[in-house]
């Protein structure tokens, strides 16, 4: 009599195959999430400096320097979109049902944040 084979699952086989799924849901809901509400807090922060820039410009108090201010909003838009090349990249590394999910997540944590 030759023993049957263990079901127990092996490091490669997940004990509940969805857990992949729901793990990077939830990974990509956090991120999605906490991206959407630091970009709501980082774009109030810039707005209030802003107005505080052009009054003590209205005033007399100091002189904008319009090139250097296009030059910083270029900057900061270039890290942004390396921001996003980065997160691009890192999903792909996901296998498709955790890429699939993570996405998922993301998209709904941009939704709801």
């Amino acid at each position: 009599m030759t023993p049957s084979p263990s079901p127990i699952p092996t490091p490669q086989t997940p004990l509940i195959p969805y857990v992949d799924m729901g793990v990077g849901f939830l990974i990509g809901l956090s991120i999605g999430y906490v991206l959407k509400k630091s970009f709501k807090i980082l774009l109030f922060i810039l707005g209030l400096s802003m107005i505080g820039l052009f009054v003590l410009e209205s005033k007399g108090m100091m002189t904008l320097n319009e090139s250097s201010i296009e030059s910083t909003v270029g900057h900061m838009s270039g890290l942004f979109q390396d921001f996003g090349i980065f997160l691009k990249n890192r999903l792909e590394t996901f296998q498709f049902s955790k890429g699939a999910s993570a996405v998922a997540g993301f998209l709904l944590g941009l939704k709801i944040g």
